[in-house]
């Protein structure tokens, strides 16, 4: 499928943190060296629990936004249905 990426991560204190990205494991690499969003620096190690591809950052972005929306409890139903 596509090059844009909707990711979200398990931080150290069991949070969760979506965000968006064309290179995965570039992107997780920067959060795990306190590099990435200033809500993970003080979270590491973060865990990547879920990925999805899109063909289109708009796409993509718009599905960002609607894994922010989901309540916590949603978004675990999100992960465990890998």
């Amino acid at each position: 499928m596509g090059d844009h990426y909707v990711y979200v991560l398990r931080c150290s204190d069991d949070s969760l943190y979506t965000g968006y990205t064309t290179d995965v494991d570039r992107r997780v690499a920067e959060h795990d060296a306190g590099e990435g969003a200033k809500y993970t620096r003080g979270r590491t190690p973060v865990e990547l629990v879920h990925t999805e591809a899109f063909d289109s950052r708009s796409t993509a972005m718009s599905r960002e936004y609607e894994i922010k929306q989901l309540s916590r409890r949603q978004k675990e139903r999100l992960i465990d249905a890998e």
